[in-house]
Parts: C-alpha cells; sequence; structure tokens
C-alpha cells in the first residue's frame, strides 16, 4: 500500500475521495509526523487506550506485516500514551507505524527509532491512570468524528492523516493518480508561461456562470477535464 500511495499525497487522495463520492474522513487539523517527510499507508489496526500499553500489545497478537496502529486516547492533551518502548514494539511486530489521536513523548529516541510515528505533539507525561476498558477496545477507534477498523486504510503525510475504506481504496488511489498527472500538466504549462485562467478558460467560465449562477467552478473543470478543486 505504501508502494501504491508512493507518488502520491494526502490532498490528491481527499480529492479523489470527493471525486469518487467515498466519505472523505480526515484525522483532525493538527496532526503531524514526529520526523517532518515521514509517510505512511496500510491496513488500520485499531486499539483503545485507557492508560496502559497492555492494549497495544495485544493488538499486535492479530497484527499484519504493514499494518497502522491506529490509537483513540480521546484527543487528550493531559498525557502522552506511546513512548519509545510502545513504537519499538511496533516495529517489531512488523507494523508500518502508527496514528495516535493524542500526545507521544520521547520525541529524540523516537526520531532514532525511524519508524512513522503520527501525533498531535509531544508531552512529557505518560498516563496515571487506569481507565474500564470497553468491548471494543480492538475492534474501532475513534479518530476526531471517526470510527476506524480494519476495514480501513490509512494514508498519512506531512499535509496529514486519512482514513479510506478498504473496498474503495483502490478506485481512490487511480483516480488519485489521474488527478496527479493533470496538475503536474497544469503546472508545467503555467512554468511555461500558459496562465490557470487561460488553461481553464476562465472566461468562459464566467460568462456561463453570468448566464446560469448554478455553474460552479468544479462543474466547469469537468467540463473541460482540469483540476485544481477535486
Amino acid at each position: 500500500m505504501l508502494k501504491a500511495f508512493a507518488d502520491l499525497s494526502t490532498p490528491l487522495v481527499a480529492d479523489a475521495c470527493v471525486r469518487c463520492d467515498v466519505p472523505l474522513r480526515a484525522a483532525p487539523p493538527g496532526i503531524r509526523a514526529v520526523v517532518p517527510g515521514h509517510r505512511i499507508a496500510g491496513r488500520a489496526l485499531p486499539a483503545r487506550h485507557y492508560g496502559s500499553v497492555d492494549v497495544f500489545l495485544e493488538a499486535f497478537s492479530r497484527a499484519e506485516e504493514g499494518d497502522v496502529l491506529v490509537i483513540d486516547n480521546g484527543g487528550r492533551l493531559d498525557e502522552a500514551c506511546v513512548g519509545d518502548l510502545a513504537v519499538l514494539e511496533t516495529e517489531a511486530a512488523g507494523l508500518a507505524g502508527l496514528v495516535v489521536w493524542g500526545l507521544h513523548r520521547d520525541t529524540p529516541e523516537l526520531a532514532e527509532i525511524g519508524l512513522p510515528v503520527f501525533s498531535y505533539g509531544s508531552y512529557p507525561p505518560g498516563p496515571v491512570r487506569l481507565d474500564e476498558r470497553e468491548s471494543e477496545a480492538l475492534a474501532t477507534a475513534r479518530f476526531g468524528p471517526h470510527l476506524v477498523s480494519d476495514d480501513d486504510i490509512v494514508f498519512g503525510d506531512d499535509d496529514g492523516v486519512l482514513f479510506v475504506a478498504a473496498e474503495c481504496a483502490e478506485e481512490v488511489l487511480s483516480t488519485a493518480r489521474q488527478i496527479w498527472r493533470t496538475e503536474r500538466e497544469q503546472a508545467r504549462r503555467i512554468r511555461a508561461g500558459e496562465t490557470l485562467r487561460l488553461q481553464t478558460a476562465f472566461d468562459d467560465y464566467l460568462a456561463r456562470r453570468a448566464a446560469d449562477p448554478s455553474y460552479t467552478f468544479r462543474r466547469h473543470l469537468r467540463r473541460i477535464g482540469g483540476a485544481i478543486e477535486e
């Protein structure tokens, strides 16, 4: 999956979701890779955190090579729920990395380990609580407004993290690649002196919109085969 995502980006995948009418499920803004430039793509391995790493260790027993650990810590900002030992164990289990709806710690050690880790920032204290575990602890993970399961694929890069239903991933990636080719050609033409306004027949768009206020730029782009907004 990471190979298929290698020449793409989360913005392209997001645009492809819209074009394919696939639910657009993005992690809330602010999530970042501990090491800038790290990328991630793989099947979601969900785990809800209740104050102890035991739930992660249990999740690893059913992990497959290349999975991405998706940790639901409720977006908490009062504790870090993963550190170097948890990340080392994630690597040892053959996972491609992890994304956390919460915080991490041991930043220098995580950078040295090199496994992609996406979180909302660093914080020294770990958990001092132990909450009651839910029956869905290893079945689904909440991530902002989204519920993530092992039926989802995780994509992450410097722009953020997305969750796409596995059954739609092939179509979405194919469409994202088409959008990428169109946008690269448009970028080449801009550099060669042909403005985006010329490429998109913008004057024609304005005239059509004046005659028909329901005529959107997105509809116009689809009519002429351009790409910039989805």
